[in-house]
């Protein structure tokens, strides 16, 4: 397993896993899969650029991507010691393998490398275990709950919000 930041030449890939992601979980994304699949070629291409804020990783099975993080952070001078992880998605056919493991660790350490990072934010669906498993045994903790998060196809989705310190 190859972990690695995706970068534009890897969008079509990107593209393909990001959309089975919201196909096959819309409840765990704020975004839809209607949404995305209209999206320019070239917008989600500049998600894949190098910055100084953020980045997406991805996790390489031979020359299969089949999983993916991304980290955002904040721009306002009052909030960059905090940025949000966002878009986790591992392909059903490679779960519980420790992909999801492999890129939250790889995350992590490049999250504590960047100047000044001092918290990492997340939301996950309150009905996630294995997720909020996952996040709780790297070190994230719930600090709140946001009912009614998100509505998909008429039922409401609530989430716990989540913190870890760099």
């Amino acid at each position: 397993m190859l972990i690695r930041q995706l970068v534009p030449a890897d969008l079509d890939l990107f593209r393909a896993l990001r959309l089975a992601g919201l196909r096959e979980c819309p409840a765990a994304f704020a975004a839809s899969l209607e949404e995305e699949a209209e999206l320019p070629p070239g917008q989600m291409s500049e998600w894949l650029q190098a910055g100084p804020h953020g980045c997406i990783l991805g996790a390489f099975d031979g020359e299969v991507l089949v999983g993916v993080v991304g980290l955002g952070r904040e721009r306002m001078r009052k909030l960059r010691h905090k940025a949000v992880v966002w878009g986790m998605y591992v392909a059903a056919s490679h779960r519980r393998r420790g992909v999801a493991l492999a890129l939250l660790q790889s995350l992590k350490q490049r999250a504590a490398g960047m100047a000044g990072l001092r918290q990492l934010n997340l939301g996950v669906h309150t009905r996630n275990a294995p997720a909020l498993a996952l996040y709780a045994a790297l070190g994230f903790t719930v600090y709140g709950t946001e009912t009614h998060c998100m509505q998909v196809d008429g039922t409401w989705h609530d989430e716990y919000l989540m913190a870890c310190t760099l």
